[in-house]
This record gives structure tokens, sequence and C-alpha cells, in this order.
């Protein structure tokens, strides 16, 4: 009995030299504070080209934003292996999205036709930290983009069923 009764504070001795150390590695260190994602000049790092942004109505838009759809399959590739680009141009149309009443007809019917190739489109728009971090600063969500188009190989547009920003 006495042994049991004399390892006891020793082993808890041990647990005490070993946990305090640790509290303070844990508890006591002072965190370095993570680069928020909300600064301008960190998400322009990340994007690391010119982001031109211009307001129009869907209709006025309405044959390159159907030309546009009609690519997806192709566009998917092309968004999951981007990683540069000289210009990003970002189409707000703002009477196509939800809040005014969707897309006009022929557009919604062309994103109907092309579902699937739309939602694996937005999940690489998702997984692609340039694209994403772009249309997420100026409060567009990956479900808002109806298409992208390449004009040239460098320079993306991206139409977008949301209203530009309030500033």
């Amino acid at each position: 009995m006495t042994g049991a009764c004399t390892d006891r504070p020793i082993s808890s001795l041990r647990f005490g030299l070993i946990a305090l150390p640790m509290a303070f590695v844990l508890l006591g260190s002072p965190l370095a504070p993570a680069q928020g994602l909300q600064d301008a000049e960190a998400i322009d790092k990340i994007v690391g080209s010119e982001v031109q942004e211009e307001s129009v109505h869907a209709a006025a838009e309405q044959e390159r934003v159907i030309a546009a759809i009609e690519k997806t399959s192709d566009n998917i590739e092309v968004v999951r292996k981007l990683t540069t680009l000289e210009t990003m141009d970002i189409v707000y149309l703002p009477d196509a999205s939800l809040t005014e009443g969707g897309p006009p007809r022929q557009i919604e019917e062309r994103l109907e036709a092309k579902r699937l190739e739309i939602e694996q489109l937005r999940k690489e728009i998702e997984s692609n930290a340039m694209i994403y971090h772009a249309i997420n600063a100026r409060q567009i969500l990956p479900r808002d983009v109806l298409a992208v188009e390449f004009e040239a190989p460098q320079r993306l547009v991206i139409y977008a069923a949301a209203k530009p920003p309030a500033n």
C-alpha cells in the first residue's frame, strides 16, 4: 500500500511537468493574426489580374450569355487549369438575379438544358482561388454565375445574375 500511495504523487508530478509547458505553448503563445481575405490588397494578390466590372440588362447580352452557356463543357477544363489572367471582366446582370425574377426565358432554358455542366463549372469556380476571390470580393456567389467566356486566352468574362455591390 505504501508503494501505491507514493506512486500517485510522482505520476501526478510527471503529468504536471508535461502538461504545464504544453499549456503555456498552447495558451500562452501569442498567435500571429491571419491575413484576412476582406483586405483588398490580399485579394488583389490572389487574383493577380485586372478586374473590370460592368452592369447590363440580361436581354442586351442574351446572345453572348447563351453562347457562353453552350461552351460550358469546354470552359470547365479551362477554369480547372487556369492560374493566370491578364484581365477578368465581371458582367453583372441585375435583372437576371433571383430577387428580380431570374434570367430571361431563353437564358433560363439553356441553363436548364446544361444544368449538370453549369453545376460542375460552379464547383470549378469555387476550387479556383483566383476566380473565387475575385467574385467573392464583389459579393457574387458561385451559384450566381450563369456562364464564363474566354475572349482571348488570358481574358475571362464572367456573367453573373447579381447586382453590383453598393460601395
